[in-house]
């Protein structure tokens, strides 16, 4: 089979559209050899087609805009016209050679759960974001076929519901010691050149090597100077998650070969953990973790990674967002479950959220106006916390949130304390059309191990 993957190929693709195709055919190709080295990428990423599902994806997710000062609602200001001019502008660079990324801009943003600390990310100029975008849509099929089921972060199909399964299924199945490990500001310190090892193991073509160079050495603008970045993904891109993958995979690919027999990995992006059945195979797949990160220039978090004795509820772990621990079932003394609940971490994030969203400065505000934004935050949080054991957590939310109404009620008709047993009570505060989060949470099968 030639090296290219032709356009007619992709339109034999039945009942797709062309870049589904397109994706579909690069994956089979992909998955039918192992060894396969695509040659003709480039041109495919430059597609008008591709581009424009490219400005989709970018568009929908919003974001602000990088260093050009350029943000989505200045493109869309003139309509449907004025977006394909700027898409097949870019386009057109791109086919012409002359597309040259600009620098990333560097924002400090707040870490969930961790008042007064914060994150630098670095922010790709629109533009930019566009082509990451496309280039993520022609390179993902390819990597796809090679990732393993261990990984489950920023990838098709795959989610962070399903890693938590998977952490509860092995922890029943008699796995009691963990590996909870942190990776040191992975995205910031992959090393360029092991990455880009990683990528030529699929890609040879020229030009779209030298783009995936072009934006690890964009650099970063801060404070009015271009500082080089000599390591590290653009964190806050569309491909930065891709890349990260492709290079944390030679982990996933080290667990299939010579880990399995110390336990069970599961990861998420730069997050993972191992479920180990003693401590000594807990303490060997710390070791194998370091020695495969080590070339990538990444290491461990020395004060973040431990580990845990989880049998018999020893100790617990945090992990995407839950605290996981074993509970003693009331209706079978003796036997031990994973159970999982929002973290601390998480408890702090949404309580902080509600905190500015009903604070004294919004005393102007009209109620319903305020529970209108408080809806969709408490909402999402929930969906994603049902899923566990958590409804003591949602009862907690849940009178946090009454609390902070009444508070903001009170200082709006300047009433002195909070006024819930008389006036503000939960019946006036449902009248207001508040979500509630109690009774929303949806048990899993606790007891299945498989």
């Amino acid at each position: 089979m030639s090296a290219d993957v032709s356009a007619r190929t992709v339109r034999q693709a039945d009942g797709l559209d062309p870049v589904r195709a397109l994706q579909r055919v690069l994956y089979r190709s992909a998955k039918q050899d192992r060894t396969r080295r695509f040659h003709a990428l480039y041109d495919k990423v430059a597609r008008s087609d591709v581009m424009w599902r490219a400005w989709v994806s970018v568009a929908t997710n919003q974001g602000a805009p990088g260093v050009d000062g350029v943000s989505i609602a200045q493109v869309e200001s003139g309509g449907v016209e004025s977006v394909r001019a700027f898409v097949d502008e870019l386009a057109g660079r791109l086919r012409a050679g002359t597309y040259r990324p600009k620098p990333l801009r560097r924002v400090n943003i707040p870490k969930p759960g961790k008042p007064g600390q914060t994150r630098p990310l670095g922010i790709p100029t629109v533009g930019d974001r566009v082509v990451m975008a496309a280039a993520k849509i022609v390179l993902e099929p390819i990597f796809e076929a090679d990732f393993c089921p261990t990984s489950f972060g920023f990838r098709p199909k795959r989610s962070a519901q399903q890693a938590l399964e998977a952490v509860r299924v092995a922890a029943n199945g008699g796995r009691g010691w963990v590996l909870d490990a942190d990776i040191k500001a992975c995205f910031d310190n992959i090393d360029h050149e092991a990455l880009m090892a990683q990528v030529e193991r699929r890609v040879v073509d020229r030009h779209m090597l030298k783009l995936l160079r072009s934006w690890l050495r964009a650099g970063i603008f801060e404070a009015g100077m271009v500082f080089d970045s000599e390591a590290g993904t653009p964190q806050g891109s569309p491909i930065s998650p891709l890349l990260a993958n492709i290079a944390l995979h030679v982990l996933d690919e080290v667990w299939e070969q010579h880990g399995r027999r110390l336990g069970t990995l599961i990861r998420f992006a730069d997050d993972f953990v191992v479920l180990c059945s003693t401590r000594q195979r807990a303490e060997q797949a710390r070791a194998l973790a370091e020695t495969t990160l080590a070339p990538l220039g990444l290491r461990l978090h020395p004060d973040k990674t431990q580990i845990v004795d989880i049998r018999r509820g020893a100790q617990g772990f945090d992990f995407l967002g839950f605290h996981h621990r074993m509970i003693e079932s009331r209706k079978r003394p003796g036997r031990w479950w994973l159970n999982k609940w929002p973290s601390p971490r998480a408890m702090t994030s949404i309580r902080g959220k509600i905190r500015s969203m009903t604070a004294p400065s919004r005393v102007g505000l009209e109620l319903s106006a305020v529970v209108e934004q408080l809806n969709p935050v408490l909402r999402g949080w929930g969906a994603y916390f049902r899923q566990g054991n958590s409804s003591a957590k949602f009862g907690a939310i849940d009178y946090y949130v009454h609390e902070r109404v009444a508070v903001l009620a009170s200082r709006k008709y300047g009433l002195s304390g909070f006024n819930w047993a008389d006036r503000f009570t939960w019946d006036w505060l449902a009248n207001l059309g508040i979500y509630r989060l109690t009774g929303t949470v949806r048990y899993p099968t606790v007891h299945a191990r498989r």
